[in-house]
């Protein structure tokens, strides 16, 4: 389930490779892609920033392919993000997840993240509203 809709996210390929530059120059963020023989399987973005309040926390955004779900693919992009970010020396991990998202849900609950709260309403599918998790991992 992806936060956009169909035809909502409309890049073109310089604005991604923009993004992709940008994500390499700031050291506070990041960008992970897994492949598989079908092409890419998945990515993660952990977005940080420099202030001395929160340089120690990243948000992070995961994507993984219908074809590749259930298959390891999220596991190992989580494991690289904890790498990545205890080798900056940040403490929290934080992201949100659709409440109804279950293997989601598993899979963050099964990498250290816990639930902190409930966005109530907080998307519009179909034309329902959906609640989202907001969930976050502390690297000891």
């Amino acid at each position: 389930m992806m936060l956009f809709g169909p035809g909502e996210r409309r890049l073109t390929p310089e604005q991604v490779e923009r993004m992709i530059v940008n994500f390499r120059e700031n050291p506070a963020s990041a960008l992970f892609v897994a492949e598989d023989t079908g092409g890419i399987a998945g990515y993660l973005i952990a977005r940080g920033d420099e202030t001395g309040r929160t340089r120690h926390r990243a948000y992070v955004v995961i994507g993984v392919h219908q074809r590749a779900r259930g298959k390891g693919t999220g596991t190992v992009l989580l494991r690289q993000l904890d790498g990545w970010a205890r080798e900056r020396g940040l403490r929290r991990l934080e992201l949100t997840v659709m409440t109804e998202n279950e293997a989601a849900v598993a899979l963050y609950r099964k990498m250290g993240f816990q639930v902190e709260g409930v966005k109530r309403d907080s998307l519009v599918i179909d034309g329902r509203y959906v609640d989202e998790y907001y969930m976050a991992k502390i690297l000891e």
